[in-house]
């Protein structure tokens, strides 16, 4: 049980220890030398972009006038080309390149929508200007057919280019809420977190146009569900506790893990991540931590591997009693994706993470965080997570 000050505020020593030691030490990894058998991705301004581009289509034409048919090599994405970074803890893209060439009507379209990618590129580029990748599906709806044909294909290009999706300046559409012990500049504008209220700052995916002024906050919590984010808000959990709080309503997108990533290396200041008790919770975990394997070619970019699993644990629903009623029996989708993420290497590293795992497949159950409000819509932000951050009660 962890100790309260006179002022019924937990002291939060064990975060504060980790505040301390990452301002003593520094735990964001700044120049870090990646597996040679992985890609260099970069992180390009406009001219950069540009130049790359240019050379890329060069290089296309040459094919032509070379083979009298076009043809475009990339960098596999297939999970067979994926390497897990052990010292940096991060997933990569492997050196394994695919050329797509003109033999059937299918390499055809895909040929056909990557050079239309790469024109609507060069267009955003020459304006200055941004698209979601909802328009640039509407670009061209007859020869995409389906969005998730202009989403792979935007990756592909970001991939084809080795460089990051918001180089391209093609962005998703805006998804997660920050607020809290944060200033910020967007363009001309001056936002504070701070004041904005429960309803907080949408994560803007134009993050070029972002700067960091400044904060006061002593760690970050980023919290996967809307409805923890509002409770926490609405405490003005922050004010308590130093902090920003940032939220992506489940996996957070390329927009919210490149925000988390630059407030982790500017700011340098623990991440501790609040999820449900079930698999898809640690899977949520696990791509802030060190990426996912679709956009593995941007982790060095989108992943934060001093992120701290804070909760909720298997093992906290017996130590804060939470009732059998509110406790949910696993499926056998929900064992099949706790068995499959025990076979994934990172996690067999990390033996307290995998204990856990093992638990909640040996009692069979899950449970969602607002299951704390079975003891009171207080105790969440009252006692469970200032007791987790005073004792260091996280993974």
């Amino acid at each position: 049980m962890a100790k309260k000050q006179n002022n019924n505020v937990y002291d939060l020593r064990a975060a504060k220890n980790l505040y301390l030691e990452y301002l003593e030490k520094g735990k964001e990894i700044r120049n870090i030398d990646f597996p040679p058998d992985t890609v260099k991705i970069d992180d390009l301004n406009r001219k950069e972009m540009h130049d790359r581009l240019y050379k890329l289509i060069d290089k296309v034409l040459e094919k032509i006038y070379s083979t009298g048919r076009p043809s475009i090599e990339l960098p596999s994405r297939s999970s067979s080309n994926i390497i897990w970074d052990e010292e940096n803890d991060l997933l990569l893209l492997g050196k394994q390149i695919m050329e797509k060439q003109f033999h059937t009507l299918t390499s055809v379209a895909d040929i056909t929508r990557l050079m239309r990618v790469l024109e609507v590129v060069n267009e955003l580029l020459n304006e200055d200007i941004h698209a979601t990748k909802r328009e640039i599906f509407y670009t061209d709806v007859n020869l995409f057919q389906e969005q998730k044909n202009s989403d792979k294909s935007i990756e592909d290009v970001a991939t084809m280019l080795y460089t990051t999706r918001n180089s391209t300046h093609i962005v998703a559409a805006p998804k997660g809420t920050c607020v809290g012990r944060l200033r910020i500049r967007d363009r001309s504008d001056i936002i504070d977190l701070e004041g904005l209220g429960s309803g907080g700052w949408t994560i803007s995916p134009m993050l070029d146009n972002i700067e960091i002024i400044e904060s006061d906050a002593e760690f970050i919590l980023v919290i996967e569900k809307d409805a923890a984010m509002m409770r926490l808000a609405e405490a003005r959990f922050w004010r308590k506790y130093p902090c920003i709080l940032l939220t992506a309503q489940g996996v957070g997108n390329v927009a919210v893990r490149m925000f988390l990533k630059r407030l982790s290396k500017e700011l340098n200041l623990p991440i501790f991540s609040l999820v449900d008790s079930d698999p898809y919770g640690h899977y949520i975990h696990s791509v802030y931590l060190r990426g996912s394997k679709r956009l593995s070619y941007e982790s060095p970019f989108l992943a934060t591997p001093n992120i701290k699993l804070l909760g909720v644990l298997t093992r906290d629903l017996d130590k804060y009693n939470i009732p059998q009623e509110v406790r949910i029996k696993m499926n056998k989708q929900d064992e099949k994706r706790t068995k499959d993420l025990l076979n994934e290497d990172f996690v067999k590293k990390n033996k307290a993470w995998e204990a856990d795992l093992k638990l909640a497949l040996k009692m069979k159950i899950k449970a969602e965080i607002q299951a704390f409000a079975s003891h009171g819509f207080k105790f969440l932000t009252d006692k469970y997570l200032p007791e987790k951050l005073t004792t260091g009660d996280w993974i």
